[in-house]
């Protein structure tokens, strides 16, 4: 194979926009692992590096796509051997290393991840990074004494991608789980995710005392700004939060009451450098303990051509639930 089709990113006169096109296979990013990607996925990151709505991209031109899942063509490291299939997500991804949008990636093995056993190549991508978040989540609050019998779990941004999935292992695990949402037409959707409670977001009191009413063991957050504010003085003593998003602003407004008065502790969850053993634990438990229930529901097929108007309609908010990409 000399060339395949991939979604590449281009920057002319400061405009950034992707085709898709045929790319040298010998142009591709520098690694020991060639791999044949059957899917990828989009993430709120890709909609932003694709896009040009955030700077996530450092050289042009670049493949998009921070995940892929296939099968190893060739490899020069010990660890994979061809037919093997693998995942790889996050690092340099998408961002500086030619990405998962493309028939062939090529990248380096240290950030290759076996297929676990109890994934298809479609439900690693059904995951992806936002799956990988979501589980990442669950491990460090578990960790920090988040557990079923505490009390509520709040999910915030309850439609997105990672929230939507760690609604469904959370209520898997036993979790008693209320989801925030700004989208009340999709409350059915939710219930069946396993949400028990559901709160429209425009009913929230954001502003109010410096701690308010507690209410929640554990929360997971991909909003940050006021809503995050908000949690952080709701949260029941030793409650934990999960730190894995900024749709609603960079900022953080608070008080030092919840941490010493309360013994709050907030969490940040960075999927992108994982250390390597934590990563392949993680990906074993979204194999296993932390596999959602409904990724049919969850997750549905774009392909590469479908690209451009995701992407407008992600950074809209008018998506639910996940999209894989069928590559191969």
């Amino acid at each position: 194979m000399t060339t395949c089709k991939a979604y590449r990113i281009f920057n002319k006169n400061n405009e950034i926009a992707g085709i898709v096109s045929d790319v040298p296979v010998a142009e591709l990013g520098r690694g020991e692992v060639l791999i044949k990607t059957a899917y990828s996925s989009v993430n709120y990151k890709d909609a932003l590096a694709a896009t040009g709505a955030g700077k996530v991209i450092r050289n042009f031109p670049l493949v998009a796509g921070i995940d892929a899942a296939g099968t190893v063509i060739e490899s020069a490291d010990a660890r994979f051997k061809t037919g093997d299939e693998v995942i790889c997500t996050s690092y340099d991804m998408g961002v500086a290393h030619d990405g998962g949008y493309a028939g062939v990636c090529r990248v380096p093995a240290d950030w290759v991840v076996p297929l676990p056993q109890g994934l298809s190549l479609f439900d690693a991508m059904a995951l992806g990074t936002a799956g990988y978040t979501a589980g990442l989540a669950v491990e460090l609050l578990e960790l920090n004494g988040m557990a079923p019998n505490n009390g509520k779990v709040l999910v915030n941004g309850a439609t997105g991608g990672v929230a939507s999935l760690a609604i469904d292992m959370l209520a898997g695990k036993g979790y008693g789980v209320t989801a925030v949402t700004g989208k009340l037409s999709e409350q059915d959707f939710l219930k069946k995710l396993g949400a028990g409670e559901i709160i429209d977001r425009k009913t929230l009191d954001l502003g109010g005392r410096p701690l308010e009413k507690a209410l929640w063991a554990a929360a997971f957050d991909s909003v940050g700004g006021d809503q995050l504010g908000w949690l952080t003085r709701t949260m029941q003593p030793h409650g934990v939060i999960a730190s894995f998003g900024n749709a609603g602003g960079i900022e953080l407004k608070t008080n030092v009451l919840p941490f010493i008065l309360r013994g709050v502790r907030l969490i940040g969850v960075d999927s992108v450098a994982t250390p390597m053993a934590l990563r392949r634990r993680v990906w074993g438990r979204l194999a296993s303990d932390l596999k959602p229930r409904h990724l049919a529901a969850i997750a549905h097929t774009i392909s590469l051509d479908d690209l451009p108007a995701y992407f407008e309609r992600m950074l809209k908010g008018d998506i639910r639930g996940r999209a894989v990409v069928r590559i191969s």
